[in-house]
């Protein structure tokens, strides 16, 4: 039998995809990453339009210029951040644009700074380009807010870049702008790169999103539509670097993918310049989901954090590993926060996307487990 690669076998498959694959069929899933809402109607006529109007074929390698177009002006409106359509890719999800980032910047024996807790694919990345993921430890304590502290202890000679991820997956933390800026500084300062993962940024609760990219050049700022729109069946996202990097960054994606989806630019660009009313209900939507589940976990002792942003709670729970599986045995999915990083061995992830009633039905079979 043909070896595998190593740099295969240094990674593990989703713990998270394997929790949801096992469930039972009757089970109240709170263990999945992904909004619980259909597209926006203004969206899928979209693509309606897009499939009669026969727009099927290959697209440009970086994108649909209207589509960068647009990418350009909300950089600029919503995130200060000053960008042309030469530093824009789009990308088939937020998932390819880490990868090619990886791929383009790290090298074997590069240390990539990458959040604890944060999003599992991230560690993932590093390994497969054979660099060294470095974990950033951001306290429950700071609300698992990265501060500027915790990322200048672990800089050394070999760091490379920063993995950034605020609002967070899996805990729901928004970074302080003085920290954002703060950290900001350092990748100026110290000369590494910040890859900013924003894909969490408009679902917020009574917070500011702020964005790396407005305060250092050396910052790749990745966003999309999966979250916001609940585009994530389309697989469509985008990314800005400064344009001597973009063109590096495109070798990885031609060899990749090629190009982004056509029908999903042409949903992409409708989602962005369209009207935004359905990202206000879903997202007011997910806070009351929120309210319902941080004050019904307290409510059974277990510590949780306030969560302003994204749609996951992170409660700390003893023995999470007997927990999460007593939990699924009872009919409520939720993964354990190990795979998280070390800061995540005394907690559980919990997804509220899904709706108010099954959370409150899954509450109120948690309250009673025994485990």
């Amino acid at each position: 039998m043909v070896e595998i690669a190593n740099r295969v076998k240094s990674i593990d498959l989703s713990l998270i995809r394997k929790m949801f694959e096992s469930a039972g069929e009757n089970a109240i899933n709170l263990g999945i990453g992904e909004p619980d809402f259909n597209i926006p109607d203004n969206v899928k006529e979209a693509i309606i339009r897009a499939l009669d109007e026969n727009a099927t074929h290959y697209t440009p390698n970086n994108g649909y210029e209207e589509l960068k177009e647009a990418i350009v002006n909300k950089f600029s409106k919503e995130n200060n951040i000053k960008k042309t359509t030469n530093d824009i890719m789009v990308t088939a999800g937020a998932t390819e644009a880490l990868y090619v980032c990886s791929q383009a910047l790290f090298n074997k024996g590069d240390n990539v700074l990458v959040p604890n807790p944060g999003f599992l694919a991230y560690s993932s990345f590093v390994k497969l380009a054979e660099a060294n993921p470095v974990e950033v430890t951001a306290s429950m304590e700071n609300g698992f807010k990265l501060k500027v502290e915790d990322v200048q202890e672990v800089i050394d000679k070999n760091t490379k870049a920063l993995i950034l991820n605020s609002p967070s997956n899996p805990t729901g933390a928004v970074i302080d702008k003085e920290d954002i800026k703060g950290i900001a500084d350092l990748a100026t300062d110290h000369d590494f790169m910040i890859i900013s993962d924003e894909i969490y940024e408009k679902i917020i609760y009574g917070k500011k999103h702020y964005s790396p990219g407005a305060y250092s050049d050396n910052v790749i700022t990745i966003n999309g539509f999966s979250k916001t729109y609940a585009m994530t069946g389309l697989r469509v996202a985008y990314l800005a670097a400064n344009e001597s990097v973009n063109d590096e960054l495109l070798k990885i994606h031609q060899n990749a993918v090629a190009c982004a989806s056509s029908i999903s630019q042409k949903a992409a660009y409708e989602a962005l310049t369209g009207p935004q009313d359905s990202v206000k209900a879903m997202v007011a939507e997910f806070n009351k989901r929120r309210d319902l589940i941080v004050s019904s976990l307290r409510e059974m002792g277990h510590e949780c954090t306030d969560c302003d942003g994204a749609f996951y709670a992170f409660p700390k729970v003893e023995r999470p590993f007997d927990f999460v599986k007593a939990a699924a045995e009872a009919g409520v999915v939720c993964v354990p926060g190990a795979p998280f990083g070390s800061a995540g061995e005394d907690h559980v992830r919990m997804s509220y996307a899904n709706s108010y009633e099954n959370i409150e039905k899954a509450m109120d079979i948690l309250k009673d487990l025994e485990y």
